[in-house]
């Protein structure tokens, strides 16, 4: 499958993940129509500079509306005809999920059947969904395969992500609906949202304010977002099987290589030149101690291979940081 003039709806295009994956498509020659509601879950503000950044690469189409709205949502097949569906929008992060877990579901749940009833009736080429590395829970089983079955999510947020995929296999199998399932593992790079760790960390550093910190020993695959969004493309123009009972796949995105929250803080005082001020807190509920992504099958079939070394991620971001 081919990018180049293809018709592409993505949704959540003015976020941190999906204004990085919007730069490629338009460099690719891609047709493509960003959909963004601008919620207020981190300032707005960001986003639209992120579309400013965008409109300075290439030319797009940008539809403000909500994913769960179903008339905006079938106005907007009708005139845009997609033949791809790249669907990147949701209500994100673990802790804000145990506050508001009915918001959570209306967005990550009913927002992709939505889109996934949508995507059925006009009939795309394929669907890709973003999913997360937190569906797989405080599993012990590492690294996290995509063949594991009991998977044991242990926030709202993480519960919402793993239904979707559920949807997602189900309009696969029912109406042979090509749809590709992708496990984000703790992304980060130039644009990342304020409340991840290492957006936050390093502001408290540069500011000189504590870095609130809970488990030193817990690790996390931190995947550099240039790497995410190779996968991404990959995902949505490999040769998918499509003669066996469901055209679906699901895949990890990660860098396999935890770091330990030590190690991280250790890491940006380095990038940063400062001493970081570490104040511990109790362990939140909904946090799990590990992820960690077996790549293999992405390598094989997606020719997933991340290239960017976290100490060189790091200092990326911290250059991005200070010039922003």
């Amino acid at each position: 499958m081919m990018l180049r003039s293809a018709r592409i709806l993505l949704t959540g295009g003015a976020g941190f993940i999906g204004s990085h994956v919007a730069e490629a498509l338009i460099d690719a020659g891609a047709i493509l129509t960003i959909v963004d509601s601008f919620d207020t879950f981190y300032d707005p503000s960001l986003k639209r500079a992120n579309i400013n950044t965008l409109r300075r690469r290439g030319s797009f189409e940008l539809i403000n509306a909500d994913i769960c709205h179903r008339r905006a949502m079938r106005q907007l097949f009708k005139q845009v005809q997609p033949e791809i569906v790249l669907h990147l929008a949701a209500r994100a992060g673990v802790r804000p999920s145990l506050v508001q877990p009915l918001l959570y579901e209306k967005v990550n749940v009913f927002g992709t059947l939505n889109l996934l009833e949508l995507a059925r009736q006009f009939k795309i080429r394929r669907f890709v969904f973003g999913s997360s590395s937190s569906v797989y829970g405080a599993t012990s089983r590492a690294p996290f395969s995509e063949n594991q079955c009991d998977l044991r999510p242990v926030s709202p947020y993480a519960a919402t992500k793993l239904s979707a995929e559920l949807l997602c296999y189900t309009y696969a199998h029912l109406y042979r609906m090509p749809t590709v399932c992708l496990r984000f593992f703790t992304v980060y790079g130039p644009r990342q949202r304020p409340d991840l760790a290492i957006h936050k960390f390093t502001a408290l550093i540069e500011d000189g304010q504590p870095l609130p910190v809970f488990d030193l020993a817990s690790g996390r695959d931190y995947t550099h977002v240039s790497d995410i969004v190779r996968g991404v493309v990959s995902a949505m123009t490999y040769p998918m099987d499509e003669g066996g009972p469901s055209p679906f796949d699901v895949f990890n995105l990660g860098n396999s290589r935890p770091v330990k929250l030590l190690e991280l803080i250790g890491m940006l005082e380095a990038a940063t030149g400062r001493k970081a001020i570490c104040e511990q807190h109790a362990q939140p509920p909904g946090d799990v101690p590990l992820t960690w992504a077996d790549i293999t099958k992405a390598n094989q079939q997606l020719a997933y291979v991340p290239s960017v070394g976290f100490e060189a991620g790091l200092h990326d971001f911290v250059a991005w940081y200070r010039t922003r």
